[in-house]
């Protein structure tokens, strides 16, 4: 990207000033070298989402940016539904409710050395992966519906996982306001088996150690220390989000001339927030956020039953499970006033700091735990949201590395194969149904997260706590 478009504001903040129909500034947070690293496509999405109505204060982009579909990967937005705010499938993605959550084994690094290669085993047979893949659930229409009303919740109530998980989970595990009744019949039968399915792309279950502390306080308040061993599961709401996504993006295409909103881009179809299509899809998407809730919740569970059967002893707790392609409505001060606006985050990660009320009691005086993913053979990051981020972007942070190649790109540099062999050679286990999805994945095809995560830290936006390396990766 072109330094000389942007106002430096300082290290790790760039202005892109209104120009034209944008309605308010874009700003991207993001070192120097970051920004450089950053197609011109940023930067014009960054600038179109800013045209939109309804949008307060700025469109952002987290340090992780780069081109989506309408908005930016790593693209932050709020829109005020008093003043004619939208809404935006392409605003939220079509993965709903992609996440991650990190589980606590109570394990040290010293303990799996000798059964490292049985744990991975065990975990790749249990655990269904890969395009298309299917789990062991068959949901019938009631209980279609019943997952999409009651998310993670109904998932324990199932049998899937614990009551004293529900509270280390957004929204403890149900988003109100879902309506199911407005989930087409193709989505439900996209997900009639996928429950409980990692699905493909850079979703992934990894074992993990804390490989570095650098906040011991917080650390110790989310229960983690150096050379524990953690698990982190990252997916979302499969083939039901995504057909969510298509049919809704096609509905607001068609309909965006006759709410009198001029598109800057197809892509960024949209409805106003208070409209009949806009609730529909709302209603939708918070159904799909509670899939994706229920998703991880019941891959959860089969994870602790591995764990029970290698390490009979381990109990294995949730530390925290958050999403990242959401749209959510919250209070925000904005000038001075509490508003409440519809948030859009897309790629980027809620990072609400100490004292927030939607926490846990026992992270009120950290904040929120920000869980960052890497790739298959560079670290992951445990960072905690600021009372800072409010003021910068609506208590956002960055999600993940952030890819800076395509996956057709990615797959002409490197094989499957050598990947898997190379990362073995590490002490790093892959395993996955497709070579060509670990090629895809590679870690050169993504931004240097060490880099990411400073910057989000540098800029205020979260906090560094812990760094964690892989063991064993499961992957579609």
């Amino acid at each position: 990207m072109d330094l000389d478009r942007l106002t430096r504001i300082s290290n790790t903040e760039w202005w892109i000033p209104p120009a034209g129909k944008m309605r308010v500034p874009g700003v991207i947070f993001a070192t120097e070298t970051l920004v450089r690293e950053m197609d011109d496509k940023v930067f014009e999405q960054v600038s179109n989402v800013a045209k939109l109505p309804g949008i307060v204060k700025a469109s952002f982009a987290m340090p992780d940016a780069h081109w989506g579909y309408g908005f930016p990967i790593g693209g932050v937005a709020a829109f005020d539904p008093d003043q004619g705010g939208i809404i935006s499938a392409g605003g939220v993605g079509f993965d709903v409710s992609c996440g991650v959550r990190t589980l606590i084994t109570g394990l040290k690094l010293a303990d799996i050395s000798l059964f490292k290669k049985d744990l991975a085993h065990a975990l790749a047979r249990a655990i269904p992966a890969g395009v298309g893949s299917t789990g062991r659930l068959h949901l019938e229409e009631d209980q279609m519906t019943a997952m999409l009303h009651g998310g993670a919740q109904w998932a324990v109530h199932k049998g899937y996982g614990h009551l004293a998980d529900l509270d280390h989970i957004e929204e403890r595990g149900r988003m109100a306001g879902a309506e199911p009744e407005h989930v087409s019949q193709q989505a439900r039968r996209r997900m009639r088996d996928e429950v409980g399915t990692l699905g493909s792309g850079n979703h992934y279950l990894e074992v993990q150690h804390v490989a570095e502390i650098f906040n011991a306080q917080t650390a110790a308040a989310f229960g983690i220390h150096e050379n524990d061993i953690v698990v982190s599961i990252h997916c979302g709401s499969r083939g039901l989000g995504h057909q969510i996504g298509t049919e809704f993006l096609r509905e607001m295409a068609e309909a965006s001339a006759s709410y009198n909103i001029e598109l800057p881009d197809r892509e960024l179809a949209c409805a106003p927030i208070r409209s009949p299509l806009g609730e529909r899809y709302l209603g939708a998407m918070r159904a799909a956020i509670n899939c994706a809730l229920a998703n991880r919740q019941v891959i959860t569970h089969l994870t602790r039953q591995v764990f029970e059967e290698v390490f009979p002893d381990a109990e294995l707790q949730l530390l925290y499970d958050v999403s990242h392609n959401t749209c959510k409505l919250e209070s925000h001060r904005v000038n001075g006033h509490e508003e409440q606006l519809f948030v859009h985050r897309k790629g980027a990660t809620r990072a609400f700091g100490p004292e927030a009320p939607e926490l846990p009691s026992g992270y009120k005086t950290a904040g929120q735990p920000v869980l960052i993913g890497g790739t298959m053979g560079t670290a992951s990051y445990i960072l905690a949201g600021t009372v800072g981020s409010e003021q910068k972007a609506f208590s956002s942070a960055c999600h993940g590395a952030g890819r800076s190649m395509s996956r057709h790109a990615a797959t002409k540099h490197w094989s499957g194969r050598q990947l898997v062999d190379e990362l073995a050679a590490q002490g790093i286990i892959v395993k996955s149904p497709s070579l060509r999805g670990v090629a895809e994945e590679a870690p050169g095809a993504y931004k240097d997260v060490d880099a990411v995560v400073a910057a989000t830290a540098e800029a205020q936006l979260a906090n560094k706590v812990a760094k964690l390396f892989p063991l064993i990766v499961v992957k579609g």
